[in-house]
């Protein structure tokens, strides 16, 4: 192909509209075509506006347009990756062997009165004959016991 017409083929590309006859500057007696005022654009509302936003995008200020669902979820997120920071700063953390030793005995004082408060619930639902046939029991277990010690 010749290369001094693939010029012209990219500038014939390249202009989608024709040219106007009126630009030449030849013809005095046509009236020339202005552009039309937009009444938006020129009020002074859109003019302050239109400066305002381009202030706080130049600050990095932009409105936020997201929709509530994605503010709740990257809140989610930020959230979780804040808990996991946590949880690794407290498995850095190094525990002492006292503190350690510590933690065992407290786990092992609730164990105990979680029983405790279990046996206490069991006497209180059971029936008052049950209570009384045990007690029977101890007392002739306690009375049989110093008959064969004599």
């Amino acid at each position: 192909v010749f290369p001094h017409l693939q010029g012209e083929r990219s500038m014939q590309r390249r202009r989608v509209m024709a040219e106007p006859d009126y630009l030449e500057g030849d013809c005095d007696e046509l009236i020339k075509p202005k552009k039309l005022i937009n009444p938006v654009k020129s009020s002074r509302n859109h003019q302050d506006l239109h400066r305002e936003l381009l202030m706080n995008q130049k600050r990095g200020l932009a409105p936020q347009n997201k929709p509530e669902l994605q503010k709740v979820l990257e809140k989610r997120k930020r959230e979780q990756i804040l808990k996991a920071q946590k949880e690794e700063q407290e498995a850095h953390k190094k525990r002492s062997d006292l503190e350690i030793e510590l933690m065992k005995r407290q786990q092992k004082l609730e164990q105990l009165e979680l029983e405790q408060q279990k046996m206490e619930e069991e006497q209180e639902n059971t029936p008052e004959f049950v209570k009384m046939k045990s007690n029977l029991r101890r007392t002739k277990l306690e009375t049989d016991g110093e008959e064969r010690t004599t």
